[in-house]
């Protein structure tokens, strides 16, 4: 274990060869649920003129022509568009690796037969908690139960079960149960996911965020149980950013092998993209995916190193972490060139350390959380300002 405390950040980098080799499709920001770490846009339901079948399909033609090679179905909630297994078994006749990542809702037994005829490859799955209780509230719906019987219907009809599982400061200390309740369920693959604080997140961080000594314990629990289980289930722990001394290569890079289409059409490096208002993010509605990834101003513009400013162009670790990640930069220190403040290098990593510090005095009174739904500029200003 590294004298921190905390797994070191062993992200594997890879190399696209240029070509973009995940397309992440959110199919809508539709969802029943109201997660208060979403990682849609604050307005998302302004957003409600999503692509059509014949789009989404035109997209992935245009992605295999260029090389990509695996594709995500995410939203919002992939389950509320009425042609998944239709854009799904399209994508698998192109060859695409296909993976659903859902939280569960509307994935019926009859529903997932349909996807296993259509090829679908692998099912991710959320669940927030080992406790009804607990995962009801943290979705602001009665969704535990069905999670559980859809991840024993995963199982069942032969997919490969990965269990998404976010933990926030008051689900952590459920880790041993948590892992006894994939094990149960025998899930081949666990994210156990830190949370990452953008949008709904970012807004509900200080009741979020776990403290350090809670994470080295979880992260202690999580390596008895890799030492226990083996090749049974694989384990992926998550560092929170804020909680580690240099930041991820996020996305592996700026524009390097990841593509995102939202649901109306905009193209984008990652999915958190939006919060940089200063970047005109092309659509497909208007450019093919070729031109957007290569000749897109967007695209381009955090491409290589020419953008790094101090300490990032000077420092070692620069072709490993690639500066951290643009849209943290931005959302907190509001340029998205400066250094990712959660590196400890950082001129800014003062943001982190108060948010930490922040988030310990309100962990021992916490607030309600900020529930991702429809609600007005003002009540989103307000609890921003944690009034």
């Amino acid at each position: 274990m590294p004298k921190d405390g905390l797994e070191e950040n062993n992200e594997v980098k890879l190399d696209g060869q240029g070509k973009p080799l995940w397309l992440c499709l959110e199919l809508t920001y539709r969802c029943p649920l109201q997660c208060p770490w979403c990682n849609n846009p604050l307005d998302f339901d302004t957003y409600k003129d999503e692509l059509s079948t014949d789009d989404w399909v035109r997209v992935l033609r245009e992605g295999r022509e260029m090389g990509a090679l695996q594709v995500g179905f995410t939203g919002g909630e992939p389950m509320m568009r009425k042609d998944i297994v239709e854009i799904t078994a399209e994508a698998s006749k192109l060859g695409y690796y296909t993976n659903l990542v859902t939280g569960g809702v509307g994935l019926t037994k009859d529903k997932l037969e349909a996807l296993k005829e259509a090829g679908l490859n692998q099912i991710q799955l959320s669940i927030q908690s080992c406790d009804p209780v607990m995962t009801n509230k943290l979705v602001g719906a009665e969704a535990h139960d069905d999670k559980i019987q859809t991840a024993h219907d995963i199982k069942d009809l032969g997919f490969p079960l990965s269990l998404n599982v976010p933990v926030c400061r008051e689900s952590i200390d459920q880790t041993r149960e948590i892992l006894d309740m994939c094990e149960e369920v025998k899930a081949d693959y666990l994210e156990y996911v830190q949370i990452q604080y953008y949008n709904w997140a970012l807004l509900n961080r200080d009741e979020l965020l776990p403290s350090r000594d809670q994470v080295i314990y979880a992260e202690e629990l999580i390596n008895e149980a890799r030492e226990r289980l083996g090749k049974k289930m694989t384990i992926y722990f998550v560092v929170p950013d804020y909680h580690d001394k240099f930041p991820k290569a996020c996305m592996n890079g700026w524009g390097a092998i990841h593509l995102t289409i939202a649901p109306d059409g905009t193209a984008m490096p990652c999915q958190e993209a939006r919060i940089i208002k200063e970047i005109d993010f092309p659509s497909v509605r208007d450019h093919d995916l070729s031109w957007i990834w290569h000749e897109s101003p967007a695209f381009s513009l955090y491409r290589g190193d020419d953008w790094m400013k101090e300490p990032c162009r000077s420092c070692d670790n620069k072709e490993q972490d690639v500066g951290g990640c643009r849209c943290q930069a931005y959302m907190l220190t509001g340029d998205a060139t400066n250094t990712d403040p959660v590196c400890y290098k950082s001129p800014h990593h003062h943001i982190i350390e108060e948010a930490i510090e922040a988030a310990d005095r309100v962990g021992r009174n916490p607030r309600p959380y900020v529930m991702r739904r429809v609600q007005s500029a003002s009540d989103l200003r307000q609890s921003s300002a944690g009034e």
